[in-house]
């Protein structure tokens, strides 16, 4: 009887769920932070164990960004990270190419390859700057940020980083290129590009400022790879790397 009584109440939650769906009203006004919650309560015991708890996203989704932005920072913050790779390679800034272009004309493309190398090398070097920027933000989150990211799509942490990490993450990686470029020697490549530049007869003058430049084309890779990662965890079940993520991120 009492398997009998168990079996008539999911008949009617089934039937009850589906009356809402027809009338368009399923969940209205619940997020995926508590969706089903308070109709499996009212069922007995199995709403305990097919819920997700509000800590238990808050952890989860925390875990995600963190194995998301280290998986980040440890591909680009090597060699060739960025340089090598055609989706974030850095070109010289615009107001260059009129350079290049001249320099081309009497046989100096190399020092414009030269250069191009050196500010990628730079990027590559200031990119672990952001690995406790990314901690710091994720710590910071608040309850009301996470349903936010939860719910929304698939890039909503990383708008978040980028509004909450990117005037820091300049800040903390402009002395760090303007180092790398003087070590790698970007600079002195800039100093000959010009000198060849402008020793040829009636060129328009040209400035670039290089630090400005690898900070922002650095910063989109940054993030480039962060929306691509956090899409990842949301979608393919072999990015989930931990019981947690599995839990959280099957839905």
């Amino acid at each position: 009887m009492k398997h009998l009584n168990i079996k008539f109440l999911w008949t009617l939650n089934i039937i009850f769920i589906s009356m809402l769906i027809l009338s368009g009203q399923v969940y209205a006004g619940n997020s995926w932070l508590n969706k089903g919650s308070d109709l499996l309560k009212s069922f007995g015991e199995g709403g305990k164990t097919s819920s997700l708890t509000t800590n238990e996203i808050g952890a989860g989704l925390k875990e995600a960004l963190r194995v998301g932005s280290g998986n980040v920072v440890k591909q680009l913050g090597t060699l060739d990270g960025f340089n090598n790779d055609s989706n974030i390679h850095i070109p010289l800034p615009e107001t260059l190419e009129k350079v290049k272009s001249f320099l081309s004309k009497v046989g100096k493309a190399s020092l414009f390859e030269d250069l191009e190398l050196k500010l990628n090398r730079a990027a590559e070097a200031a990119t672990p700057k952001a690995k406790k920027l990314f901690s710091d933000a994720i710590t910071s989150l608040t309850m009301e940020d996470v349903k936010g990211i939860y719910e929304g799509p698939n890039d909503a942490a990383t708008q978040y980083f980028k509004g909450k990490m990117s005037p820091e993450l300049s800040k903390e990686m402009k002395p760090v290129i303007d180092e790398a470029l003087s070590e790698v020697g970007a600079i002195k490549s800039y100093d000959n590009m010009i000198k060849q530049y402008k020793s040829i007869p009636f060129v328009p003058d040209v400035k670039a400022d290089l630090t400005e430049h690898v900070v922002e084309k650095g910063m989109d890779g940054i993030f480039y790879y962060m929306a691509k990662e956090e899409a990842a965890i949301r979608q393919n079940p072999v990015k989930r790397t931990t019981e947690l993520l599995k839990k959280v991120f099957t839905k």
